[in-house]
């Protein structure tokens, strides 16, 4: 076993381009093809979880919180920070980090809490999406390209797009629709027309070949169409297209319960499903007796902007882990209730889902732990 299988399990369980665009993640430290028999757990990766990694042998740590994450000009054991990467370079230990591609992923950290929220067990129940749907565009259909030909033309044409790349929808290649029409063209007097005459408007029985195309082979694709259209001087469109939004990926949550609920039977599944028994409220102005729609995000809520993109969907209370004062305030006067747990205590449990889903992948050949000096940094005294 190597990195690049921890890589490829990951990218199964949270895909890297899940991320927010803003995040840092994959492999941020280590190569691929550096040995892999033991991988280490944890949300943040302090000196002591290190320590912890090189004591018990470990080849790959997988921290959550991404250690790299804001620029830096120099690699200096001066600097905590960057110390511990060094730590890990001279010990061998690649750093992987999921962040908010784990949280956006189906079966991730979103997920989880969600099934805590609800009720349910597995991915809860109730209807359940995410508040920001991640936008996906496969990179062989960022555009599509149509051109108009006689019918006899078509089966060259759309060979000689398929060689480029044109057509390729998953696993299927050679892609295309056809549409029978009436083409119609007036020649000027320097033209040779193809079909026709030039001085007289002609009416041609055409189909419409349309593919789609990634914008790499855009270029080609020209070429192709003016090497292989019959025509003097063939129509070319090219269209961009939109991605598409996931429904049940993204960041964030929102819940509508198939049974409403009180503040106390929610906040009893939060503490049932965290382990924890404090948790900070600050209930809706006009607070409601029963919950049925919930916003949800793990660590800081997104900076607010998830906490808007729930109440815009109707949530009555929002769960995160920490929220700034003047968000919740804000949130009180629209109506929308606030259950803080604390930053990684909304993270942390999920590194034990995380091993067992990275074992069935991985095998028994790789020993994957859970950090047990990974911890909150706070403690209420």
């Amino acid at each position: 076993m190597t990195i690049a299988d921890l890589i490829n399990s990951m990218e199964q369980i949270a895909p890297a381009r899940l991320a927010a665009a803003w995040d840092n993640v994959g492999l941020l430290l280590g190569g691929s093809d550096w040995p892999l028999a033991r991988v280490l757990l944890t949300i943040d990766l302090t000196p002591a979880v290190l320590e912890e990694a090189i004591d018990s042998g470990a080849n790959a740590i997988i921290a959550y919180h991404p250690p790299l994450f804001d620029p830096i000009k120099s690699l200096s054991t001066d600097h905590p920070r960057t110390r511990v990467l060094l730590q890990a370079a001279r010990a061998g230990i690649a750093i992987y980090s999921p962040h908010t591609a784990l949280d956006a992923a189906e079966g991730g950290i979103n997920d989880w809490l969600a099934a805590m929220i609800s009720g349910g067990a597995g991915t809860g129940t109730g209807d359940i999406r995410a508040l920001q749907s991640h936008e996906d565009l496969p990179p062989t259909e960022e555009t599509k390209i149509i051109t108009f030909c006689p019918a006899d033309s078509a089966d060259r044409l759309r060979s000689a797009l398929a060689s480029i790349g044109a057509g390729q929808i998953g696993a299927y290649s050679a892609c295309s629709f056809e549409t029978p029409g009436t083409g119609t063209f007036l020649g000027g007097e320097s033209t040779k027309p193809a079909l026709g005459q030039r001085g007289i408007l002609e009416r041609i029985n055409e189909v419409r070949l349309e593919m789609v195309c990634p914008k790499r082979s855009l270029a080609l694709a020209v070429i192709a169409i003016r090497q292989f259209h019959p025509y003097e001087e063939p129509p070319i469109e090219i269209h961009p297209l939109l991605p598409r939004p996931l429904r049940n990926v993204g960041q964030g949550r929102r819940i509508v319960l198939d049974k409403p609920a009180s503040l106390r039977a929610i906040l009893d599944r939060i503490r049932k499903g965290l382990g924890k028994s404090r948790l900070q409220v600050a209930e809706a102005h006009d607070r409601p007796r029963h919950y049925e729609t919930i916003g949800l995000s793990p660590g800081a809520g997104a900076g607010g902007s998830l906490l808007n993109d729930a109440i815009r969907a109707g949530c009555r209370m929002f769960f995160t882990g920490e929220m700034r004062h003047h968000d919740i305030l804000d949130a009180q006067s629209r109506g929308c209730t606030i259950v803080l747990a604390g930053h990684t205590n909304t993270e942390r449990g999920y590194l034990k889902v995380l091993k067992p889903r990275l074992t069935a992948l991985l095998g028994d050949d790789v020993e994957i732990t859970v950090s047990k000096r990974d911890g909150d940094p706070l403690r209420v005294m």
